[in-house]
């Protein structure tokens, strides 16, 4: 699924403020909270056009940023193949480091915002570019392939990158009979799965979202809800994913949900992902366990409007290791899906 512009509604409610907004939203924010909002909201809209920016939202933010806001939204594939086109002189990530570093890797000359410097990743934290250089010296040959969840310097050291959706075919683009995938170890087992013709090499990484769903989890929501439907982020322990019914990224979970309309779903990743969908598909039951990414959750309208207004924080990455990082995202985008 490529990033999609949030669509305007034409539903509107009356007496509040930026009714066709609320109107995006209304199934997750009370309107009783919505005036609160509304100004932060009016504020980042002329800030916008006012520094000629646009707003990139990963799809677990939370649907006051996601629905009204964001210009482009999307997974870490997505949000990284859009920024390319992206036609602003100011970039604006509600997501997490990563994702503004790989942002300014492919747009150097465009200015790259991050609302709060302390939205990191438990991924990218798990690894270090001494940890690749040290995995080359012990299998010499073998292709690394980084996830994005990872700091430009880890993707300096590497071949080239994936995301979840395009994991798999990453891998099989090397045509090699080894392949070092770092640093998801669960992401890395499921794709083993996949193309057993492939030996894949791990690092013990873990999301602290994912890493904490269990096959329990999964049975006592088939126990409670019968015939739901299982959706798992293959960031989760292969045992989880061999318990539901479908596995994808998170762009791939909206497209599974949107095309098989499902009567009940549960979407085995961060919270904000079933709200999100579920304010564009009401007739959709969406059954939560989720669990909460705290990085995630640091975005705000709040700081999103003071990003804009001071101009912070503004991400850069070393020009000693850009070329040689940006070179891994780039290959990686040159890899075709489907």
């Amino acid at each position: 699924m490529a990033a999609t512009v949030a669509p305007v509604s034409r539903t509107t409610i009356p007496g509040l403020p930026l009714p066709d907004l609320y109107a995006r939203v209304s199934r997750h924010v009370p309107a009783i909270e919505w005036p609160a909002l509304a100004p932060d909201i009016e504020a980042i809209l002329r800030l916008k056009r006012e520094r000629n920016a646009v707003i990139l939202a990963h799809n677990y933010q939370a649907p006051e940023i996601f629905h009204t806001v964001a210009d482009i939204v999307g997974d870490s594939l997505a949000l990284a193949r859009e920024a390319v086109n992206v036609d602003a002189d100011v970039i604006v990530l509600a997501g997490v480091h990563f994702m503004a570093e790989t942002a300014k890797l492919l747009n150097p000359s465009k200015t790259v915002l991050i609302p709060d410097m302390g939205a990191g990743c438990s991924l990218a934290d798990s690894i270090t570019a001494e940890d690749v250089r040290g995995l080359r010296a012990k299998y010499p040959g073998v292709p690394i392939v980084t996830y994005v969840n990872t700091s430009a310097a880890v993707k300096a050291e590497s071949d080239l990158c994936c995301t979840s959706g395009n994991a798999v075919a990453v891998v099989k683009s090397l045509n090699a009979p080894r392949v070092l995938m770092i640093p998801d170890e669960f992401l890395a087992q499921n794709v083993q799965a996949e193309i057993p013709e492939v030996e894949i090499l791990t690092w013990a990484g873990h999301c602290e979202v994912h890493e904490r769903f269990t096959p329990a989890d999964i049975r006592d929501v088939r126990d409670s809800y019968p015939g739901v439907t299982v959706i798992a982020h293959p960031e989760c322990p292969p045992e989880v994913v061999a318990e539901s019914d479908f596995s994808g990224s998170t762009a791939m979970m909206m497209d599974f949900v949107v095309e098989k309309r499902p009567k009940q779903v549960v979407l085995v990743t961060e919270c904000s992902m079933a709200d999100n969908i579920a304010a564009q598909n009401p007739d959709i039951e969406f059954i939560k366990p989720c669990n909460m990414c705290p990085h995630m959750k640091r975005m705000s309208l709040r700081n999103i409007r003071r990003s804009l207004e001071t101009m912070t924080h503004e991400v850069t990455v070393d020009p000693a290791l850009a070329d040689r990082a940006r070179a891994a995202v780039e290959r990686m985008l040159q890899v075709r899906t489907r």
